[in-house]
């Protein structure tokens, strides 16, 4: 029997498999929520699946998205990723890159953990909208509006309201799985 999934996911096995194994399920360890702070910046005004499909890409030209070797990136550096093809040659999302690792780590110091910081904004728990219809799943929220405010106030960039509503979905902070998937049962 065929497995009922969210719509948008039915475009092919790597949108399949992303939706199956990661989508919407809860991410603690701040080395993956970092990832997909970065993977989420690229993807503004982009479709996630051009981000998606660069992913191993953008994990090798960034050291496996290491915050603490990203925050340090020359401007040699910068130019290397400017001419890899492989990931989104974009300049002012890659010095975005580098001053939101920067920030990043400047968040754990002071919470001591970034997963303890940006869980606190849904009590440290997902929240399930149990969408029946894709139309149903809001691309921003009030908590997305708060945390992006937030992060814009400590210096973050490219990280608007939708990206960090995306975010959100990808590391489960958000249960926006259908009612019909079968990743709620």
């Amino acid at each position: 029997m065929e497995k009922l999934r969210c719509g948008w996911c039915e475009k092919d096995d790597l949108y399949r498999k992303y939706h199956d194994e990661e989508w919407g399920r809860p991410v603690y360890d701040d080395e993956t929520i970092f990832e997909f702070l970065i993977l989420e910046s690229f993807q503004a005004g982009l479709s996630w699946y051009t981000i998606l499909s660069k992913r191993e890409n953008f994990r090798k030209a960034f050291d496996h998205f290491n915050y603490k070797k990203i925050a340090q990136y020359s401007d040699q550096k910068v130019e290397e990723l400017m001419s890899n093809a492989g990931i989104i040659r974009n300049k002012l999302k890659i010095l975005a890159t580098i001053t939101n690792a920067q920030k990043f780590m400047e968040i754990q110091n002071e919470f001591g953990s970034f997963s303890q910081y940006i869980w606190e904004f849904v009590d440290g728990a997902p929240i399930d909208n149990n969408p029946k219809a894709l139309s149903e799943i809001p691309a921003t929220t009030e908590i997305s509006d708060r945390i992006s405010k937030d992060l814009k106030k400590r210096g973050f960039k490219f990280m608007g309201s939708t990206v960090v509503y995306a975010h959100m979905q990808a590391t489960g902070m958000v249960n926006d799985h259908l009612e019909s998937c079968f990743i709620r049962k």
